[in-house]
């Protein structure tokens, strides 16, 4: 057999029409990958090998008589969990949850298949996917493939153990505070959050997006224009362009970037962290960027303000749940949301304001500034059975003010390896542009990634 382990998704599709491989060889590598390896990392949720390989056999077909049905034909996927796959259940990573099958695909997913893509697998999230972690009541702890012992961050931690464990290609996660960006960061993958609404999303919620999670920036760039396509159900999506995502490297002399090495609360960054960010932005500045040292976005009592509401809201949803099901989710969950149990409806309200005050000093940050870089992770890395860095259900958010922000003020921001830890933990970059301006972060981000170079030491396992 073949090893595809250093095939990109661009290489896979060249390989399949040119008949070096097709989609039944490459699925059976994969699978046989998965095997070995999945019990390490506990990555998948619904792996289904013998339905992947039929699909790669009828894909397989399609590609010998030149009748592929979208670009990526053929091509394994995974989503993440609380993406709905019709006739499978959305556990929301909850023993609680209901587990009646999906009766139709959500917009991700439904794209993908229309376009071709195997959806092998679903991966693992946390109870109600507000964790950054792995830890679940309904899965198995999601582990981090650099070390066994460590966190891939979450929620869409079966994603990012999956990407750096090499499970194929393309992995779709979703991010409404760091989601996708953190569990890249720890996990050395290219993890973009397009601007809202770039990426239809069903159910959607303030700052709610979907990106994919991969291992170079050319991967993420080969789904962007499947899983960007419209969907009439999210209410809060852009008008469709179909844009151009393969741009070139950006040019970036004479851009004025700015640094924020300060996330202004939560988790200072540390030493390795700043110390990697630095780096980058010397890098930067090599090639002909202006880098300006810029203050923080967010503010103490915004963080705060979102973490009352928040609970007040999962409070809500647990309320609606019979005191047995309430039993059952992940004791972290519940008394960081019981909390709210007695929340003043005031300081509720006031917490939601804090979404747009978020959305203002997020769009002011950008005056007379191209884009802005900084840390992902304040931290290099925290045990596999932690459900935050902080493990501490009243300081739940500590370690997502570098990402949050750019959720509520709904800008395109991407996670991508900026360096490793003296442990050999990876270290992400944090790239963000103005809202709309998705395909510069995709440029500053593949120009940065030729710059420093591919990732040859994935991890083995």
């Amino acid at each position: 057999m073949n090893d595809f382990s250093d095939f990109n998704t661009r290489d896979i599709v060249k390989a399949y029409a040119s008949g070096e491989t097709s989609p039944s060889e490459y699925m059976d590598w994969l699978i046989n990958r998965v095997e070995k390896v999945e019990p390490k990392v506990c990555a998948l949720y619904v792996f289904k090998p013998d339905q992947a390989k039929q699909q790669a056999a009828e894909s397989t077909k399609r590609w010998f008589k030149k009748q592929t049905i979208g670009p990526l034909d053929g091509v394994p996927v995974t989503v993440k969990e609380l993406i709905a796959t019709k006739g499978d259940a959305t556990p929301l990573g909850t023993a609680a949850s209901d587990k009646t099958p999906a009766t139709e695909d959500a917009p991700t997913a439904a794209r993908l298949k229309e376009d071709g893509a195997i959806i092998f697998a679903k991966t693992t999230c946390p109870d109600y996917g507000m964790l950054s972690s792995g830890l679940s009541t309904f899965h198995h702890l999601s582990r981090n493939p650099w070390d066994l012992s460590q966190n891939p961050g979450g929620s869409s931690a079966g994603a990012a153990a999956a990407g750096a464990a090499g499970f194929g290609t393309l992995h779709i996660g979703t991010d409404i505070g760091g989601s996708v960006r953190l569990p890249a960061g720890w996990t050395g993958l290219f993890g973009f959050k397009p601007t809202l609404g770039r990426i239809p999303i069903y159910p959607y919620y303030t700052g709610r997006s979907a990106g994919p999670m991969t291992k170079t920036v050319d991967d993420a760039i080969m789904v962007m224009p499947t899983i960007a396509k419209p969907d009439w159900r999210d209410a809060t999506a852009l008008e469709y362009q179909a844009l151009e995502w393969n741009v070139p490297p950006a040019d970036v002399r004479g851009m004025k970037i700015g640094l924020m090495l300060d996330a202004g609360c939560g988790i200072t960054a540390e030493p390795e962290v700043k110390t990697a960010v630095l780096n980058a932005a010397k890098t930067f500045a090599a090639q002909g960027a202006e880098i300006i040292e810029i203050n923080p976005v967010l503010k103490r009592q915004w963080l705060d303000g979102l973490d009352v509401f928040w609970r007040a809201r999962f409070w809500g949803t647990m309320l609606e749940l019979s005191p047995a099901k309430r039993q059952s989710i992940l004791p972290y969950i519940y008394e960081w949301a019981k909390d709210a149990e007695n929340a003043n409806p005031l300081d509720v309200v006031k917490g939601f304001d804090a979404t747009l005050a978020m959305r203002d000093a997020c769009g002011a940050a950008f005056h007379n500034l191209d884009a802005i870089i900084s840390p992902v992770n304040p931290n290099v890395s925290y045990p596999a059975d932690w459900a935050s860095p902080t493990n501490d259900p009243q300081k739940p958010f500590e370690h997502i003010a570098f990402t949050l922000p750019w959720n509520m003020g709904e800008q395109p921001a991407a996670s991508i390896n900026c360096g490793f830890s003296s442990s050999g933990m990876p270290i992400g970059l944090q790239i963000i542009a103005p809202r709309f301006e998705d395909l510069k972060v995709i440029a500053l981000s593949k120009a940065y990634e030729l710059w420093r170079g591919p990732i040859t030491n994935w991890p083995a396992l």
